[in-house]
């Protein structure tokens, strides 16, 4: 259900006539907005019972520092390229997660080596593709990018804290957050806050509501009872559903070189999917040979 809310994003970003920067501020103001009321009247359930420790706290706004940057460089690439391409880039998350794998004390398999490898040529296509549209579509391309990098280190945040303060207790700050630095970014870059039409004012409640509000917090409630690479390959089928939206509502039809790199990148990623799959399987078998070792020495 997330995913599927989320795939309305990029369309009404479309539709909505104003910069990225004060498109994405409202999109969090407006979410926040509504969040803040409900964590109040709830607040003895919430925040008294999930009081976050000092470290908590700062890890909190640091995940919505990372959402922040996630929506200003992704919604920005959406000026540049098209949406199939930034929708793409931008999902990339499980990609990224496999190359942090050995940072995070983690041998890459042969599964997840190939996956990589073939989302690399699928990006590889997508930039051959976007060059025919000029520079700017590669610029787009790049700000996707560093949109799905953003958002992998918000993930890998947020199912540390989702664990332990719940999913109101947890979006209420971080989106609050994320607000509150996208209005400083939009002010620090000389983008006006006021002055829109009704109609990009209602795209972006619609953003708050949908992609948001359902949306992100159906992906970190997830987050609770399933791995963030799960989760991010989870969000794979945003991808899909941007471009038959773009194409049926914008008229949008994508060069064939991106259509074949996202279809590479799409392939990839599920490899890098089974890869992860063979990991957590091999994870039980790894403890207790670990706990078997211990118990031996200890003898």
């Amino acid at each position: 259900m997330g995913v599927a809310v989320a795939s309305c994003a990029a369309i009404l970003i479309r539709w909505a006539q104003a910069p990225a920067l004060a498109i994405a501020a409202y999109r969090l103001v407006f979410a926040s907005a509504i969040l803040l009321p409900l964590a109040g009247w709830r607040a003895s359930g919430v925040f008294r019972a999930a009081a976050m420790r000092r470290h908590e706290l700062t890890l909190t706004i640091l995940s919505g520092f990372f959402l922040a940057c996630h929506f200003a460089l992704w919604i920005s690439s959406l000026t540049y390229t098209t949406v199939a391409s930034s929708v793409v880039l931008v999902s990339t998350n499980p990609l990224w997660m496999g190359l942090l794998s050995p940072l995070l004390g983690e041998r890459v398999n042969r599964w997840m080596a190939l996956g990589i490898g073939i989302s690399v040529l699928g990006g590889a296509l997508i930039g051959m593709g976007d060059l025919s549209l000029g520079a700017t579509a590669l610029w787009g391309d790049a700000l996707a990018l560093g949109g799905a990098w953003m958002v992998l280190a918000y993930f890998l945040l947020g199912r540390s804290l989702q664990r332990r303060l719940g999913l109101l207790a947890y979006v209420t700050p971080v989106y609050t957050a994320a607000a509150v630095f996208l209005v400083l970014f939009a002010l620090a870059a000389g983008v006006p806050l006021s002055g829109y039409s009704p109609q990009t004012l209602l795209m972006c409640l619609l953003l708050a509501l949908g992609p948001q509000l359902i949306g992100h917090s159906s992906l970190n409630w997830s987050l609770r009872h399933l791995s963030p690479a799960f989760v991010t390959v989870a969000t794979l089928g945003e991808p899909v559903g941007s471009a038959a939206l773009s194409f049926v509502l914008l008229g949008e039809i994508p060069p064939l070189a991106t259509l074949a790199g996202g279809a590479l990148i799409l392939v990839g990623i599920y490899f890098s999917l089974q890869g992860e799959r063979a990991r957590l399987r091999l994870e039980p078998e790894k403890n207790l040979r670990e706990v078997d070792a211990e118990e031996s020495t200890h003898g």
